[in-house]
């Protein structure tokens, strides 16, 4: 072992003593308080100010991104202030520990970063992502958070978004579109079916009024045979509640449909008979 070894080995030594360790792990402890502090904030702060919540969901993530990144850099070079050779010793000999060990972590965190300046989706976005769809509660160094409808968290790595297709469904809004299909037959009262429909989503009080609704046909073949397919698009005012909003609609728009008697496509018994 020669003497430039023996210097960077005391230098290191020098470095991590005790009181330096406790030192560092006290401060990292106190960057951990100030991030859920933020978090707690956020979350009072989306109850008391609902219409602002997915902006103040956005910023507690930015913001604690950054402190970990930050704070820790800050940490370790303002407590334990290695010289510049036990940097560089160190950043060589880890570099290769690193990349071999962490490889998928480092991909990890270096997309993290890139989520959050490219932005295919934000805090609060209600996305479709490998057949999994739900809310994005948070998009950390490693993975993103999504949890689903059913209540489920959802864990996916930071890297996975950089390579495959992401839906997002209000990008950044608060406001997103839902799609509701009803079908009736092909000799019902379409006009009368298309005035329900549109009259029950404009009244429901989840609509987002703001914006357009519209109400689409179209042919398609179900129970075999041909019926027509009602397909109304309007938005919800809160991503949050798009279940209560289509429950609302279809719950509302049945009943209309059964007590105006408006023909809906059924198997022929005949058919299902000789089947």
């Amino acid at each position: 072992m020669d003497s430039t070894e023996v210097s960077q080995i005391s230098a290191l030594t020098s470095i991590l003593n005790f009181e330096r360790i406790v030192a560092v792990l006290l401060a990292f402890t106190a960057v951990i308080f100030v991030a859920r502090s933020i978090q707690r904030l956020s979350q009072n702060l989306q109850k008391r100010y609902p219409s602002r919540r997915i902006f103040y969901l956005q910023v507690a993530t930015i913001v604690n991104f950054g402190l970990y990144i930050g704070g820790g850099t800050l940490i370790v070079y303002s407590i334990l202030q290695p010289p510049r050779e036990v940097l560089l010793a160190v950043a060589g000999s880890a570099a290769v520990a690193i990349g071999i060990s962490l490889k998928d972590l480092v991909a990890s965190i270096v997309a993290g970063v890139i989520l959050l300046f490219d932005r295919p989706f934000q805090v609060g976005d209600r996305v479709s992502f490998a057949g999994v769809y739900g809310e994005i509660v948070g998009i950390g160094l490693r993975a993103v958070k999504l949890n689903t409808l059913d209540d489920n968290l959802i864990t996916i790595p930071n890297a996975r978004f950089l390579t495959d297709v992401v839906s997002s469904g209000n990008s950044g809004a608060l406001d997103m579109m839902v799609v509701f299909d009803f079908h009736v037959a092909i000799d019902a009262d379409l006009s009368l079916a298309k005035r329900l429909i549109h009259e029950v989503v404009a009244t429901s009080r989840f609509a987002f009024r703001k914006k357009t609704i519209n109400v689409d046909l179209s042919e398609v073949v179900i129970a075999e045979r041909i019926a027509v397919r009602l397909r109304a698009k309007a938005y919800v005012l809160d991503c949050r509640f798009e279940k209560a909003f289509e429950t609302d609609v279809v719950e509302r728009v049945l009943v209309l449909l059964n007590k105006h008697k408006i023909k809906r496509p059924v198997r022929d018994s005949t058919l299902a008979a000789a089947t």
